[in-house]
């Protein structure tokens, strides 16, 4: 079968999701460079009360990044150097390196491999037959753009008193029973890399939680352990969110559920145009929705040839992520080895990624579905 080429289709293309809304976001730029007050200034606050309300939470602190929200959070809750904490080996690395940074010890975790989030029972497994840790708290990962089993994974912590942090940088937005993501725990971290869903102009992130405690710790320690200026309280960082990146964000947040709408739309013509074929299209969970941060596809192979064989044809595809944690070389010390985990090994040699952003025409989508289908049936 012969495809007919296209000019070249990216993973997500910024340039098309920015350019309607240029005029507002350079107007919001505009008034922090007029005021000059470019570190904790009034967007930041005010991107915190908005996502507050979006999110439906009592507390939003901005952060500098998603893996320092991480790295917060987790202070904030009370871990400690040589603590362990149990979080999916199928996800980025900076999920376990942020609990690494604060001398904690991650403990990895097998998915779920229609969903590919964190498995409650591969957790509560490592929690019965531990005898080296002392864990404290588990991270879940809403991978994707779906939130994971958060009834089965908090009955869990429940059980054996453990904390519980969200990890929601590619799932802000979702909904778990009707909640938001990055709610539903005792703290939810999100980062707006430009490339997620909500993104900025460069790196930021937050922490969502509805404990008082929590927020002020995360606050106190963003901001250098200040309370009050050069008057520090504790060991603090510098972790603040940018007003400009705040002042994006503002913007943006506006139109966060009509892009994510759109990438719903997007997907549910892949889930019809690939249905019957050798490949296994995104399963959504009865208990979320679903964001589509990336719509990824699993082969009964290998997926390089597949990512090669797009790439030819002008696609971006990717594999997110082509090494699963616990055989990646930073954390060769903790003892792992390959078969471990076998969901995680499975994802990470048999999935891709194919494009699903808004801005995509139904002349790119039909482009991308065909030239699947010229590779699957050759």
């Amino acid at each position: 079968m012969t495809v007919k080429t296209c000019s070249m289709i990216p993973m997500l293309d910024l340039k098309k999701q920015i350019a309607p809304i240029r005029a507002e976001i350079d107007a919001a730029i505009e008034k922090v460079i007029d005021n000059t007050n470019f570190i904790l200034g009034a967007e930041a606050r005010e991107f915190e009360e908005n996502a507050a309300k979006y999110c439906a939470v009592k507390y939003a602190v901005g952060v500098c990044n998603g893996t320092d929200a991480i790295k917060l959070s987790l202070l904030a809750l009370g871990i400690k150097r040589g603590d362990a904490v149990i979080c999916p080996s199928f996800t980025y690395y900076a999920t376990a390196g942020a609990i690494a940074a604060i001398g904690a010890i991650p403990v990895f975790a097998d998915i779920d491999i229609d969903t590919y989030n964190i498995f409650p029972e591969s957790i509560e497994n490592i929690l019965k037959r531990n005898k080296k840790y002392k864990i404290k708290a588990i991270i879940p990962v809403h991978l994707y753009g779906q939130c994971a089993d958060m009834d089965g994974i908090l009955k869990i912590a429940a059980n054996f008193k453990l904390k519980v942090i969200e990890d929601t940088a590619q799932a802000f937005g979702a909904e778990y029973n009707g909640k938001k993501a990055g709610t539903i725990a005792d703290c939810g971290t999100v980062s707006f890399f430009p490339g997620k869903n909500l993104g900025a102009f460069g790196d930021a992130g937050m922490v969502l939680t509805n404990d008082k405690k929590a927020a002020d710790i995360v606050r106190l320690l963003s901001n250098q352990g200040n309370q009050e200026r050069y008057f520090h309280a504790a060991l603090g960082f510098n972790n603040r969110l940018d007003t400009l990146q705040a002042a994006v964000l503002n913007v943006k947040l506006k139109y966060l559920d009509g892009w994510n709408n759109k990438r719903r739309e997007n997907a549910l013509y892949f889930d019809a145009r690939l249905k019957g074929l050798a490949l296994k299209t995104p399963c959504v969970a009865k208990h979320t929705t679903h964001i589509y941060h990336q719509y990824v596809l699993r082969l009964n192979r290998a997926s390089a040839k597949l990512v090669a064989h797009l790439h030819s044809k002008g696609i971006d595809s990717r594999v997110y992520y082509p090494v699963p944690l616990h055989l990646q070389e930073c954390f060769k010390d903790l003892g792992y080895k390959k078969g471990d985990f076998p969901n995680s090994e499975m994802a990470a040699s048999r999935t891709l990624a194919i494009p699903v952003y808004p801005d995509l025409t139904k002349d790119e989508m039909e482009y991308i579905v065909a030239s699947i289908k010229e590779f699957i049936k050759c």
